[in-house]
């Protein structure tokens, strides 16, 4: 597999603090490095991830933000962009898609990455957060047909919000990847932005996270990986037509 040049721009929209680092960290190390302006959206506040009886909402919400920027700056990540929505309750409405069509006309990426929607269970044991579900259709959604279409939450129009097409689409936490990008040089730097969440990783997942690229490097010629089920969505009619299992083309 020959591996793609870095795009211009991407943005990960993601449902909590420290989600991005999980998934995608390697990957952006390695995108900014080389140049990328990277943009995080960061759909819930995180307040509810803690078993310390003292702990509150609001002063979690607060230390989960602080630990994200601190992890994005390890990373090289140009904007983070907090969307405020209370954690555990997210709902896939016509609010939050119009939040996050907003963003991606404002920043214009080239790649938009977030949750594979599809997964309802990651690895085929582990429940997927309701969350992460949420933020992947609701991501799409936004992407496909909201920010490309004018007519389209007009209101953005007047903020001076034109649409926007999106090249590529990157889905993390997937059963289904068919793209793999080779992390093994910047997997030290994957962890030290996931060791910037102290308040819901140990070195215990740290440590994990690594042994779960090496599985994902599997049948690959590098050691570490992240694995993305990944969409064009520039795609020829020519080779939609030609290509057994291409995606439709968009309407």
């Amino acid at each position: 597999m020959t591996e793609l040049p870095p795009p211009a721009s991407a943005m990960c929209v993601v449902a909590h603090p420290d989600d991005a680092e999980f998934m995608f960290a390697g990957t952006v190390a390695k995108w900014t490095k080389a140049g990328t302006t990277v943009t995080y959206v960061v759909v819930t506040k995180g307040d509810k991830g803690s078993a310390d009886p003292a702990m509150t909402t609001e002063l979690l919400a607060e230390i989960r933000e602080r630990e994200q920027r601190d992890a994005a700056e390890v990373l090289g990540v140009a904007h983070c962009e907090f969307l405020g929505y209370p954690d555990g309750y997210l709902q896939h409405t016509l609010e939050l898609r119009r939040d996050i069509t907003r963003l991606i006309r404002k920043y214009r990426p080239e790649v938009l990455m977030t949750f594979d929607p599809e997964t309802r269970f990651v690895g085929g044991y582990y429940p997927n957060h309701p969350d992460h579900r949420a933020v992947g259709d609701a991501t799409i959604d936004a992407m496909f047909p909201s920010a490309r279409d004018r007519l389209t939450f007009p209101e953005l129009l007047v903020d001076g919000l034109e649409p926007h097409h999106v090249k590529e689409l990157w889905l993390g936490s997937t059963s289904q990847p068919n793209y793999w990008v080779d992390i093994t040089e910047t997997l030290p730097q994957k962890q030290a932005a996931m060791r910037c969440h102290p308040s819901q990783f140990g070195d215990d997942i740290v440590e994990f996270a690594a042994q779960l690229a090496r599985l994902a490097a599997q049948g690959q010629p590098f050691e570490y990986a992240e694995a993305y089920r990944r969409i064009p969505l520039d795609v020829p009619l020519t080779e939609v037509i030609e290509t057994p299992g291409s995606p439709s083309p968009q309407a």
